[in-house]
């Protein structure tokens, strides 16, 4: 008979989203569909940076790249996303960038989801740029340099022709079927938005009367893909490749002449363009430009820049956007992650069900 105190046997559910599921979704929303409701869910928690308990990334750094958590929770939930850094990959038929992540319920830590964020992570890394540009890019700008055309340049982009009114993107990249593959992946939505794009020969090319500069290389290294020279009165520049200690791409001096924002301080002083900046370098953190408590964009000559390295929050945007995208479109898995026990204080009886009671004896013997 069961007790009066024997607690009542409560299944965990955790929904799962595979890769192939994702991708699925997305095709199904549509990619820039995707990014703009990324984009509003990143805007609509940045509004609320209070709410949330943040810290920035656990990095384990190798000579060859990085892997980092990266967690954030408020009172509700608890996110976090595992993501590595290896440029290295693509010589081994992996990608630069491989990601998961979890939403779990903070008053019982029991996890809902688990989802890829490989894809998902490309999508919020673009909608994150959007997020800013919205704010930071005057608001006549129509034309864009993209330097470096690997696997984000797709969706950075698209979110900026097809969200924010691009016509004209300039590509570069040191690999010229990387720029091939890019404008080849993104001309059938080109078409649809009346929008076009051409290959350039060099960076400065491509940056020549560009209303916005975006870098998205991949290289480990300190380099110097956009140089204090190719500046020009009111540009705004996205710089999302440097996200690591010792991986820059943009000059010292072009941060000196720009009004700089980023999106967790301590944590982009470590990982962004910032590290090559001394301690007291003025800085904004964006949501406070949000909540009107900064001021972003001034004037049409003010040069803007976004020092993105990625931080958890978006992360914890773009799962809860997901989650939802693919329960409305019936895309979910459900996994036992948790086991479901009669017993919760009994934790044994799951191997002891499990266990067939002739093997107990052979293995007795055998010991």
């Amino acid at each position: 008979m069961t007790s009066a105190h024997t607690p009542k046997i409560r299944s965990v559910r955790t929904d799962f989203l595979s890769a192939s599921n994702a991708a699925r979704v997305v095709a199904q929303v549509g990619v820039i569909e995707c990014m703009r409701l990324m984009a509003d869910a990143i805007e609509a928690d940045f509004l609320r940076w209070q709410d949330f308990d943040k810290s920035a990334r656990t990095a384990a750094y190798s000579t060859n790249g990085v892997i980092e958590l990266m967690p954030v929770a408020d009172t509700r939930d608890y996110a976090f996303k595992y993501v590595n850094g290896h440029p290295i990959n693509t010589q081994h038929g992996l990608p630069t960038v491989m990601a998961f992540g979890a939403l779990a319920d903070v008053a019982t830590g029991a996890p809902r989801f688990l989802s890829e964020l490989t894809l998902t992570t490309a999508l919020r890394t673009a909608a994150t740029s959007l997020m800013a540009a919205r704010r930071l890019a005057r608001g006549e700008s129509r034309s864009m340099a993209l330097i470096g055309n690997g696997s984000q340049s797709e969706f950075q982009a698209l979110a900026f022709a097809g969200l924010l009114g691009v016509r004209e993107l300039r590509l570069f990249d040191v690999d010229a079927a990387a720029s091939a593959k890019l404008l080849g992946n993104i001309a059938p939505w080109l078409r649809e938005l009346d929008a076009s794009a051409r290959i350039c020969a060099t960076a400065g090319e491509a940056v020549r009367g560009a209303d916005i500069v975006t870098t998205v290389t991949a290289d480990k290294a300190r380099a110097t893909v956009f140089s204090a020279g190719m500046l020009e009165p009111g540009m705004h520049i996205n710089a999302v490749g440097g996200d690591c200690p010792g991986k820059t791409e943009i000059a010292s001096a072009v941060l000196m002449r720009s009004d700089v924002f980023v999106e967790y301080e301590l944590q982009t002083r470590i990982e962004g363009e910032l590290q090559q900046m001394p301690a007291d370098f003025a800085v904004t953190e964006f949501w406070r430009v949000l909540r009107g408590e900064a001021a972003g964009r001034t004037s049409a000559q003010q040069i803007t820049l976004f020092d993105s390295v990625g931080f958890a929050l978006e992360d914890y945007s773009a799962l809860r956007t997901m989650h939802g995208l693919a329960r409305e479109a019936g895309l979910l898995d459900a996994i036992e992650l948790i086991p479901d026990l009669f017993d919760p204080k009994d934790l044994f009886a799951l191997v002891r069900s499990a266990t067939r009671p002739d093997t107990v004896s052979v293995r007795l013997r055998r010991a």
